[in-house]
């Protein structure tokens, strides 16, 4: 083989893979009403945003609580973050609650047993982030 060969085939070995083509997703598309996650406490809207781009490897999410609603406390098995967008909430981590309004970030943490509850007179918008596992396979 020859080393001109012999360097093509290296380069093309080590060439890096050319990223996916970018996903633009409008939230119209995506709007659900549904009961809220981790034990059903009231109704939301859920913009599950992520959900439509192939080959992800984290979830980006909007959700809406109703009044009286609450994301349910669970344990997380990931790091993972909730920013207010609107309204006023009651976020609760092993047993510590802080209150949230617009614009405030709670950062939660791998193992943490937590929650998010709305108060106030108006609705919850938050976005919701957080890594998986791996990549989800394309459609």
């Amino acid at each position: 083989m020859s080393a001109a060969l012999a360097l093509a085939l290296l380069l093309q070995a080590t060439a890096p893979t050319p990223a996916p083509a970018m996903v633009v997703v409008d939230e119209a598309d995506v709007r659900k009403r549904e009961p809220v996650p981790h034990g059903q406490i009231g109704m939301s809207t859920a913009w599950r945003i992520s959900d439509a781009v192939p080959g992800r490897n984290f979830e980006f999410r909007r959700r809406e609580l109703d009044k009286g609603a609450a994301i349910g406390l669970h344990v997380l098995g990931h790091d993972e973050v909730y920013y207010v967008l609107s309204g006023e909430g009651e976020v609760e981590s092993d047993g510590v609650r802080r209150r949230l309004t617009a614009g405030m970030t709670a950062y939660l943490f791998d193992g943490a047993n937590v929650g998010i509850r709305q108060r106030g007179s108006r609705p919850l918008s938050l976005i919701v982030a957080y890594p998986l596992a791996g990549r989800v396979a394309p459609k």
